[in-house]
């Protein structure tokens, strides 16, 4: 990390430099690598107050935390833990995150839409529809009633005939709900 320590009201001796380059150093134990960012301190003096600003900014995290002492070096050591206490809520933030994607319910879901792909990549092959047996009949003229009857006499489904009133070709359908259907054309 670059350390750009500016100050307000107050020289910034060596001894400062060090103390707050070795205390905002210790942050990087929370990193697997280094951060490469600046941290920006900025120190400053009001009215026998001290202030610190710290401020590291990150990819996808923004560490910034400011605190007022009467001693400066309490002031450093509490910035620091304020920090820290950032560091570590990301990470169990993340950490969460992470755990939460591996866990069943999240499995599961991916299961089930790799399901889904899996079975319209299937419907898109079957659009190729291959008739496999063809059947020819003398389509009777009959009331509807009376293809109902021949439908069940022969264990169909539905039953294609020629309506005896109009003149055109129907078909009566056994319903799921075990009534049945007609359809007619318009």
């Amino acid at each position: 990390m670059k350390y750009n320590i500016r100050g307000e009201n107050v020289e910034v001796t060596s001894a400062i430099k060090e103390y707050v380059e070795r205390k905002i150093g210790k942050l990087e134990r929370y990193f697997d690598t280094p951060p490469t960012s600046d941290v920006n301190v900025n120190i400053s003096v009001y009215n026998d107050e001290q202030q610190i600003e710290v401020t590291i900014p990150m990819t996808n995290l923004l560490l910034r935390a400011e605190e007022n002492h009467i001693d400066l070096y309490a002031a450093i050591d509490l910035v620091v833990d304020k920090l820290e206490r950032q560091i570590r809520k990301h990470k169990t933030k993340v950490n969460r995150k992470f755990r939460q994607q591996g866990a069943p319910k999240h499995v599961f879901a991916e299961l089930e839409r790799e399901a889904v792909q899996v079975k319209e990549a299937e419907e898109l092959e079957d659009d190729e529809i291959e008739i496999v047996r063809t059947k020819r009949f003398d389509l009777k003229p009959m009331d509807s009633e009376e293809a109902v009857l021949q439908m069940d006499m022969l264990g169909h489904a539905f039953f294609v005939f020629e309506n005896s009133d109009t003149g055109n070709t129907n078909v009566v359908y056994k319903r799921r709900d075990g009534k049945y259907g007609l359809i007619e054309p318009s």
